[in-house]
């Protein structure tokens, strides 16, 4: 399992940028975020299943995943909100 997310250069502290690697450290990272849980709606990302998250109709963060087997392989976040402003989000659910 691994997880990649991009928030851009200028966030720090757990929203930073990285990459991880393992089940367990990604799980624990994910539950960091479980509060925000309710304002995610699924969505197709690159043409595969994936999730924003739009608080207040305002897009705070995509997520797509790579599926293998059954299983959740990947996860890739991004929440840069330079790129989010450049994405198509029509047809979004927000």
């Amino acid at each position: 399992m691994a997880l990649r997310a991009d928030s851009g250069a200028l966030i720090r502290g757990a929203a930073a940028s990285k990459a991880l690697r393992g089940a367990h450290t990604v799980a624990e990272q994910a539950l960091l975020f479980a509060p925000f849980a309710h304002h995610a709606r699924l969505t197709l990302v690159n043409g595969s299943v994936g999730v924003v998250n739009a608080p207040d109709g305002r897009v705070v963060s995509v997520m797509g995943v790579t599926i293998a087997d059954g299983r959740i392989t990947e996860m890739y976040i991004l929440s840069d909100p330079e790129r989010l402003a450049r994405l198509d989000m029509n047809g979004t659910a927000r």
